[in-house]
């Protein structure tokens, strides 16, 4: 059985080859571009959750009580793609048909059960409704299964997170798990220019959830806030992850003009240089 420290070190390896395999397809995807800002902002959340917290079996993807996921921020789908290989769902091969023609792996998720997708996304807002049926769900069929949904800061501009949020509450889904990705942008811009949000784990508490908040990039920080002894009976949990948007590639980071962005040449072998050089030296220190 892995120690907590060996736990989050994989997970740090795993949100770095998130990255890495993201800029792999966001450069091939060419005039296409891609959602990097997002998808590397959420690298450690999705390892934290794939490699260290859900229940699941890529070959029996009808088991009842696997747990489920959703991803809200559909716009994140290069993380969410890439996560799913890794666990097993989705071969490596068929990540290069990413934003490609007839592709099965678009920029927002669409439905493929098989595939480890069970949510199609991209309509912000919609994503934590979904979770709060599925959650229900499982009350009513006294099943086991764990509901988690990833959402943006920006996209708790939508009302609908927040009928989702008091449903939540009044069903006692303690069950349920949203983990807000708060990188202080929203599309284009910053969210102090477009809707600022004030404090984002006191608007959870008054709408009945129980709330931690965390480091978004910090694998233990993540893998202990996720565990059971934080879930509070007849309460959802929402976890606020402080997170850097473009985490990982200073070229990316908090940079509005890359949410969505054609990567040329030399920036993409700049930013592999960067990352390589960043877990090599995070390997160094965990080993040293």
């Amino acid at each position: 059985m892995m120690t907590r420290n060996e736990i989050a070190n994989n997970i740090a390896y795993k949100a770095y080859i998130i990255r890495k395999t993201a800029l792999d397809m966001g450069y091939a995807a060419g005039e296409h571009g891609a959602h990097f800002g997002s998808t590397l902002s959420i690298a450690e959340i999705m390892a934290t959750l794939f490699f260290g917290i859900m229940h699941y079996d890529p070959k029996h993807t009808d088991d009842p009580n696997r747990d489920r996921f959703v991803l809200s921020k559909g716009h994140g789908s290069l993380a969410l793609y890439i996560t799913l290989s890794e666990a097993g769902y989705i071969d490596k091969e068929i990540l290069k048909t990413f934003e490609t023609k007839d592709s099965i792996l678009p920029g927002h998720p669409s439905l493929h059960p098989e595939l480890g997708i069970e949510y199609a996304t991209g309509s912000l807002g919609h994503g934590l409704s979904l979770g709060a049926g599925a959650a229900l769900a499982a009350k009513w069929d006294r099943l086991s299964y764990m509901t988690y949904v990833l959402c943006g800061d920006g996209e708790c501009n939508e009302g609908s997170i927040w009928e989702a949020a008091m449903l939540a509450s009044k069903e006692h889904l303690d069950n349920l798990v949203a983990i807000i990705d708060c990188n202080r942008m929203q599309s284009d811009g910053f969210v102090k220019d477009i809707c600022e949000y004030g404090d984002m784990a006191a608007k959870w508490r008054a709408f009945g959830w129980n709330v931690k908040e965390v480091n978004g990039h910090d694998p233990l920080e993540l893998y202990n806030a996720l565990g059971k002894n934080n879930h509070a009976a007849g309460k959802p949990l929402a976890i606020i992850a402080h997170t850097v948007k473009g985490k990982g590639v200073t070229l990316f980071e908090n940079n509005p003009k890359t949410h969505h962005y054609r990567i040329k040449k030399d920036e993409y072998e700049a930013a592999l240089d960067e990352l390589e050089r960043d877990e090599k030296n995070r390997r160094s220190n965990y080993e040293g």
